[in-house]
């Protein structure tokens, strides 16, 4: 068993519970999934207004930050917990699976967005990390879509080292230190490392595939 698994049997060990009570009271995968993209849309948010207090207030910007990281684990718990609650319902469907991978990409571009243009706004010497978070939002984006392209193909594509939940938490872990600290280089340091290790596995992904596609 890879760490993978290990962590997603803990968690579910955990959210296995209220997930139930979820589904006593009617509560539809869906809209977890809609609850989801609107956690990463206000955190999103709460980034764009540190962005603009930054030159006015730096210490509430900096809190803005803070709770802008907290928002980002909360909703990624979110998403973990719509595909649970589907298969503990049996109310799997393909629009749901549709639905869920759209608003994913949705809710990491609205919150790595409004980390880029934060750090744009932190100072010149921050410009480079903002330059790594656009690098970054093209990692992520592609890590998903080779993945997608892959199995509508038929291959199995779940290789990688910097899949989405990693990269919500470093996200969230890098937002709450740079709140916490008042510095921007934990951000900075999280982007890089999304940046890197993002485009790494999609590249990854795609020789993978080619490995695949040759064998066959």
């Amino acid at each position: 068993m890879n760490y993978r698994d290990f962590l997603q049997r803990l968690i579910y060990a955990v959210i296995d519970p209220p997930l139930r009570f979820l589904l006593r009271l009617h509560v539809t995968p869906n809209a977890v999934t809609i609850a989801g993209l609107a956690g990463n849309g206000l955190a999103a948010w709460l980034f764009v207004v540190a962005a603009q207090r930054l030159s006015v207030d730096a210490a509430s910007a900096y809190m803005l930050v803070t709770w802008g990281g907290v928002v980002i684990l909360l909703a990624g718990l979110l998403d973990m917990m719509d595909g649970r609650l589907a298969r503990l319902g049996g109310l799997s469907s393909t629009f749901g699976a549709l639905l869920d991978s759209s608003l994913d990409r949705y809710s990491e571009l609205l919150t790595l967005s409004g980390i880029a243009l934060l750090l744009l706004r932190t100072g010149d010497d921050w410009f480079w990390a903002a330059v790594a978070t656009f690098a970054a939002i093209v990692g992520s984006v592609m890590v998903s879509y080779v993945r997608a392209r892959a199995e509508g193909l038929g291959i199995s594509c779940k290789v990688g080292l910097m899949q989405r939940p990693e990269r919500v938490v470093v996200t969230a872990v890098a937002a709450i230190a740079t709140g916490l600290t008042a510095s921007p280089l934990w951000l900075a340091a999280g982007m890089s490392v999304i940046a890197l290790l993002a485009n790494l596995t999609a590249f990854w992904r795609i020789l993978h595939c080619y490995r695949e596609s040759k064998a066959r």
